[in-house]
């Protein structure tokens, strides 16, 4: 045996009064407020099970919108880039549509674009105009015709509300929130840039976010319009509950007894709230820290899980738009043909709400997209459908990775792992092209349009597993299946919430037990009392 181990020995078993002192102080203070910021993520979470964060769908814009007119939409797409301010014409545009805007004056066909830096314009496709600022009465006119309530009525024109805060609507703002005085209490917001409908809530909406993501996610307007204080406020916030779970579960380990148990048989010292809080914490406590890491590491602190993007020179050579796409053809492109080569003729929900100028290597496409957000996607030359193959795509796809090839090209005709639909709609089919560069990087293809439909790399691959797979538990298995996942959450939410509110029962007692005199030092009783 080692001379030194005793020695080692000896110094830990002097060291550990001290060590387990401090080990139950932090777990104390530390998780009177934590368990009370564990109970609502509990709660909240289980809410945001079944009510998401507001917002308006795909689906729900293109309902609202009229069915296009082709017949007076004069002004072909290149024509309205021209309207644009000179620094909007720089780039290529990131998006150009056209639909219609009804309930104004210059109601019609309008161009909506969005420029290379994300600031958003309409153009009238009736007569070339860039159009203007959209005031209080024509923003209630367009929310009447949206919607159909002609009861809708402007309430207020603001910079952001409690459900308005995300950083994605910020070239939209300032907004018209209109009420439209129907039974659901729903309420439009309509950009005063754009004449734009951007979200949509209702009344039972707002309330069960009031009790699911907005203290969730600490959505709060104040935190959450500070995109920099908001990350911080959740970070460390997260940390410290991560502190008090780790203590926790130490100390729940130190003190639970299995073979050789208490003088009552049992396997915990403690009795009432604190053999609650001691037993749910040992069975919970792993699916609790688990689940509090990986809503910190959502946050990516550190820039851990940097996506690594397909970049925009890279997204240019592979639809092939080119820098000159400003003017409706780019370098090699072929222009954009208008008024359309053949005009649908289906009426009601089967008409065209939308069409989407789309480049795939080279060559201009519309996708058109009804009522239900069906689309479906034609050469802009002919009208007829676009037919684009595996060679095709895979040729393409070489060039958004420079000097990396194309490992494999798969068609995956159902979801996966990492291609899934839970809380929002995945293209499927899709093509998953590998790459063999250092990343790892796959891209998601769509083969009806050939667009880039997403993007991944080892990192957040890997973010999957500690993210998505840990705190939500979205198991393709699982999540296939419900009600099972349900009955998953359900059941670990409340094991946590057990051992949550048990601390804060005892955490409250504790607060309010009034000391007393004593000749024995603080630190002395507590450690008796370990």
């Amino acid at each position: 045996m080692s001379p030194t181990k005793p020695h080692h020995q000896g110094v830990w078993r002097r060291a550990w009064p001290r060590v387990r002192h401090w080990l139950y102080w932090t777990h104390r203070w530390l998780g009177i407020g934590g368990c009370l910021l564990f109970v609502m993520w509990f709660v909240t979470g289980v809410v945001m099970m079944y009510v998401g964060y507001p917002s308006l769908t795909e689906q729900e814009r293109l309902a609202g919108l009229a069915p296009l007119e082709f017949e007076q939409a004069v002004v072909a797409p290149s024509a309205a880039l021209e309207a644009l301010p000179a620094t909007a014409r720089a780039q290529p545009p990131r998006r150009i549509a056209l639909e219609m805007q009804q309930g104004t004056p210059d109601a019609g066909p309008v161009w909506r674009i969005v420029d290379a830096r994300g600031e958003r314009f309409a153009v009238s496709a009736r007569n070339g105009q860039l159009l203007g600022p959209v005031d209080a009465a024509r923003a209630e006119a367009i929310a009447r015709a949206f919607s159909g309530q002609s009861g809708a009525h402007w309430a207020e024109t603001l910079e952001r509300d409690q459900w308005t805060v995300p950083q994605g609507l910020n070239p939209l703002r300032p907004l018209h929130r209109i009420e439209l005085g129907d039974a659901a209490g729903t309420e439009l917001y309509v950009s005063s840039r754009t004449g734009e409908v951007v979200r949509d809530t209702t009344r039972s909406e707002r309330f069960w976010n009031w009790l699911g993501s907005v203290p969730h996610w600490i959505y709060f307007t104040p935190i959450r319009a500070d995109p920099p204080l908001w990350h911080d406020v959740v970070v460390w916030l997260s940390a410290a509950c991560i502190v008090s779970a780790v203590t926790g579960i130490v100390i729940g380990i130190l003190r639970v007894r299995l073979r050789r148990r208490f003088r009552n048989g049992a396997v915990t010292p403690y009795t009432g709230w604190m053999a609650w809080h001691h037993i749910a914490g040992l069975i919970g406590g792993f699916f609790v820290l688990t689940w509090i890491v990986s809503g910190w590491l959502s946050m990516n602190p550190n820039g851990w899980f940097q996506r690594n993007p397909v970049d925009a020179a890279a997204m240019a050579r592979y639809t092939g738009a080119g820098a000159g796409a400003g003017a409706g053809a780019g370098a090699g492109a072929s222009p954009v043909a208008w008024p359309l080569a053949v005009r649908p003729v289906e009426k009601d929900a089967n008409a065209p709400r939308e069409a989407l100028l789309l480049w795939f290597d080279g060559q201009p496409f519309w996708q058109l997209r009804d009522a239900q957000a069906r689309t479906r996607v034609v050469d802009a030359a002919t009208g007829a459908p676009a037919a684009i193959g595996r060679d095709d795509i895979v040729r393409a796809a070489a060039r958004l990775r420079p000097g990396a090839t194309v490992a494999e090209a798969t068609l995956l005709t159902r979801e996966d792992f990492h291609w899934y639909g839970h809380h929002r709609d995945r293209i499927v089919p899709v093509w998953r092209i590998e790459f063999g560069d250092a990343a790892h990087s796959w891209v998601y293809i769509d083969p009806a349009s050939g667009q880039v439909a997403g993007s991944s790399n080892r990192n957040t691959r890997l973010n999957r597993w500690l993210f998505n797979a840990a705190h939500s538990l979205d198991f393709p298995w699982l999540i296939q299946y419900r009600p099972a996942w349900d009955i998953v959450v359900w059941l670990l939410s409340i094991i946590g919430a057990v051992a949550s509110a048990s601390g804060v029962v005892i955490g409250w007692r504790r607060l309010r037990r009034k000391p007393k005199a004593s000749a024995v030092p603080v630190a002395q009783r507590a450690l008796q009392r370990s």
